[in-house]
C-alpha cells in the first residue's frame, strides 16, 4: 500500500485496515527469521502541511530458532509504530523548527507502508527466543567437552580460576614476607 504525497495533501487523512506477506523479503533480509506469519496492519497516515505522520499496529506471528537448541519457536508479536516524513524542500525551509532526529526525510513523493512494516519488524527481532520447555528449564546446554554458561556462573568461574592460579603461582609462598 503506497500513497502519493499530492493524495494525502488531497484527503489530509486516511484510515487503513491490510494484511502483508512480507516473508520473501524479511528472510533474506534476515537469515535468523525461518517464516513470517500474514501482518495484519491497521492505521491511519495524516498529512499536515509538509509533514506526514503515519500511525499504524501490526500483529504478525515471527517462527525463529531457539537461543539454545536452534529448534523453531514461534513467537507471536505486536508492533506499534509511529513515524513522521517529511520532503526534503520542506526540511530545509524549516530547518530551525524541526528536529532532524525525528524526522524521515523522503526521497521520493510517496509513502510506503510496506517498506515501513519490514523495516520496523526487522528492528523489533528479539535477541532471546527459547521454547516453553527452555524457558521452565534453567539447563543450559552442553557437550562432552563445552557447556554454555551465564553470566553469573562465567564471572565466578573467571573468580576461581584467578584464585587458583594465584595459589599455584611460586611467588604466593612470599606473599606477606614484607609485612
Amino acid at each position: 500500500m503506497k500513497w502519493s504525497l499530492q493524495e494525502l495533501n488531497k484527503k489530509h487523512s486516511v484510515e487503513f485496515e491490510t494484511a502483508f506477506d512480507l516473508k520473501q523479503e524479511l528472510t533474506s533480509r534476515e537469515p535468523e527469521i525461518l517464516d513470517v506469519s500474514e501482518v495484519v496492519v491497521n492505521g491511519r497516515v495524516d498529512a499536515d502541511g509538509g509533514i506526514y505522520s503515519l500511525d499504524f499496529t501490526a500483529d504478525y506471528t515471527l517462527t525463529m530458532p531457539s537461543s539454545r537448541s536452534l529448534a523453531p519457536v514461534e513467537v507471536p508479536m505486536t508492533l506499534t509504530v509511529s513515524e513522521l516524513f517529511a520532503t526534503s524542500e520542506y526540511f530545509e525551509a524549516n530547518q530551525a523548527d524541526l528536529d532532524a532526529d525525528m524526522l524521515f526525510i523522503l526521497d521520493k513523493d510517496l509513502i510506503d507502508l510496506a517498506e515501513s512494516v519490514a523495516d520496523n519488524i526487522l528492528l523489533e527481532i528479539p535477541l532471546r527466543v527459547l521454547t516453553d520447555e527452555e524457558k521452565q528449564s534453567d539447563e543450559l546446554p552442553s557437550g562432552s567437552a563445552w557447556q554454555v554458561l551465564s553470566e553469573d556462573d562465567y564471572a565466578a568461574l573467571q573468580v576461581k580460576t584467578a584464585s587458583e592460579v594465584e595459589e599455584k603461582s611460586p611467588f604466593s609462598q612470599l606473599d606477606g614476607l614484607f609485612d
